[in-house]
């Protein structure tokens, strides 16, 4: 039985182990008869009912035989052994499958058949399987407790000594849930050897002290390393202390990681060599594989249950205790603490480590993951969410192997962890030619943007930027509020402080009078107790004090910000203004920071761990920069997490009938003719504007005079294969009154046309409203994102967009109607009527939803989208499909 499905990918157990999921060919029919055959009596009996073993050769001969019309099939390797098969055949209806497991006596208990069957029913959703039946012993425990844990809806009849059960394929946040927490466990497991060894051993450290190898070895040594340290060369003896072997088979004991720092043409002949020897975890340094060599590495680690870190890294590190491991060539040990770091540039990685042991911070675990050819940030932030030494993250990533599953995996840390990045990338170099205003606005940066807005994830410009939000989340709470106090010795300080708030996005708001008199009575004569609040150089240690604090527990701010400058009058007397901000008592409830002008660092943590450290800040702007990000994590978190939405009228069958009807014959896609569109979108009861199609001018005049009535105007439009800028071709008239007009604007477009002019649209003219722009592109990487802005013929030139990754959540949607600068539009600004908010969120709900179920959609812009007080319409669409296979982002399997 041949299946169309992955020809191969690779997935977790849940202890870890690596197993290979793939289609069956008919030269499986020995290895799969066999499999059933080893089984223990009681296994077959349970399997089919019987002790029968011609039923193992039946299997054999289905599972591996010619293809058959409705079945699919799946088997599970490991070491180039056959551990497990799963089964499906369509019953009479075609909707449902009778489906069948079979995994090896000593494979139970590791969640080999549970991996199997979400991949199999990935395999009949596409076929258009909508639920799994199967009949099992009601003694077979094991088999029912599988269907019962997969998370997928289940029903169960008993009917004397068998249960029936029927598995719904249908995908539901609890599915999903489920399906994340078995990949989560079984990461953790598989990461183990690589970040908590109890054995290392070094390849390539030669005797050159200024070698790579050496110098990890180096740092593994004098890094005082937990467990044992193994060093192999082929004719060394001793090298930097440690007695060397000549090969990893030749090792006293099996090392749990093997850091290999070898010329790129050794590297996969060295993997080959550490699996075979049962190493579970490799660090690959070295650099300059070519596609071969990095194949073949990537092949030994899948080969051999390895998961691999590289290659072209730094090297890992791993604070903790019981482990203490530093495999860096860094020039410096990193310091303890608990900031999770993983990068994927060796010199970011660098100057992040140097940046947290300065400030005092220092890493839980560090991660280079250089080419990232296996272990990613997604593997590492389920690391650290369970680590428990961990209370901040910080994260250089320049590419994403499965975004949405990191989008995923980073809101559930963010919830408990501050999740902070370098937005990697901004530039638009690589910006596609883009045919549509949709694919025009979304640039990477967006792209990117929209997947850490959803994510919780704290996106910064600069490493700078990034060590100066981590400081403060680091020693200080959350803001609950933008709103900040600002206090100052000197009073151009004060106004630059306050610029920077403003710029930053945060407010310096009018102090109450209460709060006003109570300052005036705590300062010096001739303070300004207004917002910000001149404290003047004559102020001294304990008023300064009193005045923080005041301002800190009042509670008409969220934050305090305090800018001193050295004066001679502080000098003088010996006041110590900086240890009136570091000396208030702690905890308290709202952040103060500190802008020391004078400063030559960039950002300091004042004062020590017990009495609360405060960062000290050499600019305004980074301080207020910090701020900003702080309360927008505060923002996020105070905000529910959001659901999808269920939504009435939407025949997802249908839309994916029309999507493959029109792509039939169509390899390279293409855009959709006016009345494909219009019944795509009705298909999700997409609002559109009445319409007609006319192909001559007798036809076009009876449309208008049908559309609009006596008297009424309408729009006529062009067509014709291709045409996507109507306005910029001039191939539209609008406000057309009449028959006589109407025939004259169809004359001008044969006229200037000519053969191109396929038909024209007529519509309406509609009434006034706000012209506004939706529209979905399907990124290869991100997936789905859903834009919206300011539409109409300047929409490209203002650029007034912003964009969230579907699917979208009732909160994703109305962030996404607020986040463009022309949203006061839609509220009613200068006494205009406001649009119908909640028919816009449907909208962008309803092309969310089709952008998910269709990922042949390549795009879709809806511009002008018409936004009024009594509804929204969309007066012009286009549409272009592509040929694409769906793709599971959530389906467990290795990239």
């Amino acid at each position: 039985m041949t299946t169309t499905g992955p020809a191969c990918v690779h997935a977790l157990l849940a202890d870890g182990t690596t197993i290979r999921i793939r289609c069956p060919v008919t030269g499986d029919r020995a290895a799969v008869r066999r499999l059933y055959e080893e089984m223990s009596d009681e296994n077959l009996r349970l399997r089919f009912f019987s002790l029968s073993r011609s039923s193992a050769r039946q299997a054999a001969e289905r599972v591996a035989g010619p293809p058959r019309p409705g079945c699919g099939a799946l088997v599970a390797e490991h070491g180039g052994r056959l551990i497990g098969v799963a089964e499906y055949e369509a019953g009479p209806d075609q909707g449902t499958a009778e489906v069948a497991l079979a995994v090896a006596d000593d494979w139970h208990h590791r969640g080999v058949a549970t991996l199997l069957l979400e991949h199999l029913a990935d395999i009949a959703r596409r076929a258009g399987i909508t639920a799994f039946t199967a009949d099992a012993l009601a003694e077979n425990v094991e088999v029912l407790r599988v269907f019962r844990d997969l998370g997928l809806r289940i029903r169960r009849r008993f009917d004397g000594p068998e249960v029936h059960c029927v598995v719904e394929l249908t995908e539901d946040e609890t599915y999903v849930r489920a399906v994340d927490t078995r990949d989560r466990l079984a990461a953790i497991a598989s990461l183990k050897p690589l970040l908590r060894p109890q054995a290392v051993v070094v390849i390539g450290a030669g005797r050159s002290p200024g070698s790579v190898g050496r110098a990890i070895l180096r740092n593994i040594v004098t890094g005082s390393f937990a467990g044992r340290v193994f060093v192999v060369h082929p004719s060394a003896g001793v090298i930097a202390g440690v007695r060397a072997c000549p090969s990893v088979a030749a090792l006293p004991q099996v090392p749990d990681l093997a850091v290999v720092a070898v010329p790129a043409a050794a590297v996969a002949r060295v993997a080959e060599e550490c699996g075979a020897a049962g190493v579970r975890g490799l660090l690959v340094v070295s650099s300059g594989l070519d596609a071969r060599q990095g194949a073949a590495l990537l092949d030994a680690c899948r080969r051999h249950d390895m998961r691999l870190v590289g290659p072209n890294c730094l090297g890992l590190a791993n604070t903790e205790d019981a482990v203490r491991l530093d495999a860096t060539f860094a020039a410096r040990h990193p310091g303890p603490g608990t900031a999770g770091v993983a990068v994927q540039s060796g010199g970011v990685g660098i100057a992040l480590l140097d940046g947290l042991a300065r400030l005092g911070i220092g890493v839980s675990s560090f991660v280079s993951l250089g080419d990232k050819y296996d272990v990613s940030g997604n593997d590492m932030l389920r690391w650290w969410e369970a680590d428990g030494h961990t209370g901040l993250v910080l994260l250089h990533l320049e590419s994403f192997g499965n975004p949405r599953a990191f989008s995923r995996t980073a809101r559930r840390v963010a919830r408990t962890l501050p999740v902070l990045t370098v937005d990697a990338g901004r530039s638009e170099a690589g910006r596609r030619a883009a045919a549509s205003h949709t694919a025009a606005a979304a640039t990477p940066t967006m792209t990117r943007q929209a997947l850490f807005t959803q994510a919780g994830v704290t996106a910064t410009r600069t490493i700078g930027e990034l060590l100066d939000a981590a400081a403060l989340m680091h020693c200080q709470p959350l803001p609950a509020g933008p709103k900040v106090a600002v206090v100052s010795n000197a009073g151009g300080a004060g106004v630059l402080a306050a610029d920077a708030c403003a710029e930053a996005g945060l407010s310096v708001p009018v102090l109450p009078a209460d709060l006003v008199h109570g300052l005036t009575a705590l300062l010096p004569e001739g303070a300004t107790a207004a917002n910000p609040v001149d404290a003047t150089a004559a102020v001294g240690e304990d008023r300064l004090r009193a005045c923080v604090e005041l301002l800190v527990q009042y509670g008409a701010v969220d934050a305090v910000l305090v800018t001193l400058v050295p004066t001679a009058v502080a000098a003088a007397t010996g006041e110590d203004l900086v240890r009136a901000v570091t000396g208030i008592p702690r905890p308290q409830l709202r952040p103060t920071v500190v802008v020391l002008p004078a400063q030559a660092a960039r950002v300091e943590l004042l004062g020590t761990e017990a009495d609360g450290r405060v960062p000290a800040y050499g600019d305004a702007q980074d301080a207020a920069r910090a701020l900003a990000h702080a309360a927008t994590r505060a923002r996020w978190l105070a905000e529910p997490p959001g659901s999808v939405p269920r939504l009435t009228g939407v025949d997802t069958a249908r839309a994916r009938r029309i999507v493959t009807r029109f792509l039939d014959g169509r390899s390279e896609g293409a855009w959709l003719d006016p009345h494909t569109v219009s019944d795509l979108l009705g298909c999700y009861a997409v609002p559109q504007i009445p319409w007609a199609w006319a192909r001559g001018e007798d036809e076009a005049v009876a449309a208008a005079e049908r559309l609009a009535g006596p008297g009424g105007r309408v729009v006529m439009k062009a067509y014709w294969p291709g045409l996507v800028h109507k306005s910029e071709q001039h191939a539209l008239h609008l406000g057309l009154q009449g028959a006589d007009q109407v025939r004259e604007a169809h004359r001008d477009l044969v006229a200037r046309f000519g053969d191109r002019l396929t038909g024209v649209v007529l519509q309406p003219l509609a009434e006034r409203g706000t012209e506004l722009f939706a529209g979905v592109v399907q990124d290869e990487v991100f997936g789905p994102l859903v834009l919206f802005g300011l539409g109409g013929t300047a929409t490209d030139v203002l650029a007034d967009h912003a964009g969230r990754l579907a699917p979208l959540t009732d909160r994703t949607a109305r962030e996404l109607l607020t986040a463009p600068r022309c949203s006061p539009l839609l509220f009613g600004h200068a006494g205009a009527p406001a649009a119908d908010l909640d028919a816009l969120e449907q909208l962008l709900h309803r092309i969310s939803r089709m952008a998910c179920d269709l990922p042949q959609l390549a795009e879709a812009d809806l511009n002008p989208l018409l936004a009024g007080p009594d509804g929204v319409m969309a007066l012009d669409v286009r549409v272009r499909l592509e040929p694409r296979r769906p793709c599971d982002p959530y389906l467990r399997r290795l990239r």
